[in-house]
């Protein structure tokens, strides 16, 4: 069995003596304590030694990306054309599959040879003669050195300090942007305080400012490439009844100083937006597609790094610029906040209010997935995020129509809208319950009409009116009705004859009159019984 051995430098490859020992993992570290006692197990085959510290790094570069060099292949044909039936032990899978395919070696990874591997790396230099100890560790820390500095330098995770500092540049520029241009517009509203009104555009007032200079110039000026036509015509008609006071030519030099400023800081923030686009794509191109460069840059400047962010879970990316506001909320055992820096996403910007918290979760959870990818992941296209941005649209469409549309029961059949049923909330004005008076029967009416007749005989005595008349009056005519319903009675109106009929309909009428007054006024109720009852018995006389 032979041993690829990488260095920095060069290859070295080894004939193990006895492969016996290489069974014995766990006590394989015994028989290399000694350059003596590692020379019985391996010896030295082949040393391919690097030219210069450029060798070494493209050999390093290429053992990283598991491909072959120039210097792997040159040593592995010399000892393939010697001994091409031995195996061949290595120390990276991948490069085994690679130098299999290529050379058609057949090699072995395994426990025992990453342990072979460490024990000639503690005897490297009594194995490997002819390189003195110097010149290993030299050679050691050039290409460390070499190394690092290819990694940075080729490396996507580490450029993102650039959009930390461009996103962070950009808002203080914002910042002195608003303050200066506060500070003209105030400034030179002295002088000539209607241009401010007119105006409304900054950038376009500084440079107006810049070329009119004294308002008493505005006549002679042509606006024509920094305004509209109309609103030049209204500058020159507001120049001409201005209030503002007299200023000197000193006075009108440092106020155009300062929108020269105003005018070169917002061509080079126009700029650094356009480096800050182009690095976002460069670096996190999903990530830029899912909630837009600013966003996407001020949620990487928060975290420090993309890796950091790519750590963090989809609720704290949510959540991420929020953090004083989460633990106002934790304390005083209220709401916490449903969005930090992601509020500024279009996706959640054009949202109802409503739905806000829903978007900003399902856009947190999508954005994590692409933070990731591009974080770790080797493709530099957009697909994914491109693709998880149309699922959000589409589920933000179905958010929004909710209500109008359901899912239907299969996949196969077309959504059906359910039908419009208006279901007012308006409550009707009851007027039963301004009445006091029970609603009864004509029927049970004649029957209490009977049964109060019967009490009067007797002394009566005057009772309240009770708070609730409704309910003790239907309880006064239930009681009442089964002691009065006799079957003589009923078998005599059967009897009666059609000329009957109508005087005790008229006596039925009277008798309501008579209950409804007898409520009415609890005074005369006894006046009126005795009157009825007289008129009672004569029609019974008469009959």
């Amino acid at each position: 069995m032979l041993v690829l051995f990488e260095t920095a430098a060069g290859y070295a490859i080894f004939k193990v003596l006895n492969e016996s020992k290489l069974q014995q993992v766990d006590s394989l570290f015994k028989e290399f304590e000694t350059p003596e006692k590692a020379n019985k197990i391996v010896k030295l085959k082949h040393f391919e030694k690097f030219q210069d510290t450029t060798e070494a790094l493209a050999a390093a570069t290429a053992l990283t990306e598991g491909k072959i060099g120039k210097s792997l292949k040159k040593a592995l044909k010399k000892i393939v054309a010697k001994e091409a039936h031995e195996q061949l032990a290595i120390s990276d899978a991948k490069l085994g599959g690679v130098i299999k395919e290529k050379m058609n070696v057949s090699c072995v990874h395994s426990p025992a040879v990453a342990e072979l591997m460490r024990c000639i790396r503690s005897q490297m230099e009594g194995l490997i003669t002819g390189l003195p100890a110097k010149e290993i560790s030299a050679m050691s820390l050039g290409l460390a050195h070499s190394l690092s500095r290819y990694k940075l330098k080729f490396s996507p995770d580490k450029v993102d300090t650039m959009i930390v500092q461009a996103i962070s540049l950009l808002d203080d520029l914002d910042k002195e942007l608003n303050n200066y241009i506060m500070r003209c517009r105030e400034w030179y509203g002295w002088h000539f305080p209607e241009l401010g009104k007119i105006i409304t555009d900054n950038l376009a007032y500084c440079k107006g400012v810049r070329k009119i200079g004294d308002r008493t110039n505005v006549a002679t000026t042509d606006l024509s490439d920094i305004l509209p036509e109309e609103i030049e015509a209204e500058v020159k008609l507001a120049a001409e009844i201005s209030m503002g006071t007299e200023v000197s030519e000193q006075d009108i030099d440092n106020i155009r100083h300062l929108c020269d400023q105003v005018v070169e800081i917002t061509d080079y923030r126009a700029q650094l937006y356009d480096y800050l686009k182009n690095r976002m794509m460069a670096i996190a191109p999903n990530l830029t597609v899912m909630v837009g460069e600013l966003v996407g840059a001020r949620l990487i400047s928060h975290a420090g790094s993309l890796l950091n962010l790519a750590k963090h879970p989809a609720s704290t990316v949510q959540i991420l610029g929020a953090e004083k506001a989460l633990f106002r909320a934790l304390k005083t055992r209220k709401d916490t906040p449903k969005y930090g820096l992601i509020y500024h996403a279009s996706l959640v910007g054009q949202t109802t209010a409503k739905n806000k918290g829903k978007i900003s979760r399902m856009l947190a959870a999508k954005a994590a997935l692409a933070i990731r990818y591009d974080a770790l992941g080797e493709d530099t296209n957009a697909e994914m995020g491109t693709e998880n941005r149309a699922k959000l649209e589409a589920r933000l469409r179905m958010l929004e129509e909710k209500g109008i549309r359901r899912i239907s029961g299969t996949g196969k059949t077309m959504q059906r809208a359910d039908k419009y049923q208006h279901k007012s909330e308006v409550k009707v004005y009851d007027p039963s319950g301004d009445s006091t008076i029970p609603s009864t029967s004509k029927k049970r009416k004649f029957e209490e009409v009977e049964q109060q007749e019967e009490a009067s005989e007797e002394p009566v005595t005057p009772k309240v009116k009770a708070k609730k008349p409704k309910k003790e009056a239907v309880v006064e005519v239930v009681e009442a009705s089964p002691a009065e319903e006799e079957p003589p009675k009923k078998k005599k109106k059967k009897k009666q004859r059609a000329s009957e009929v109508e005087p005790m309909e008229a006596q039925e009428e009277e008798e309501e009159v008579a209950v409804v007054e007898e409520e009415a006024a609890p005074e005369h109720a006894e006046k009126k019984k005795k009157k009825k009852k007289k008129k009672v018995k004569e029609e019974e006389e008469a009959e």
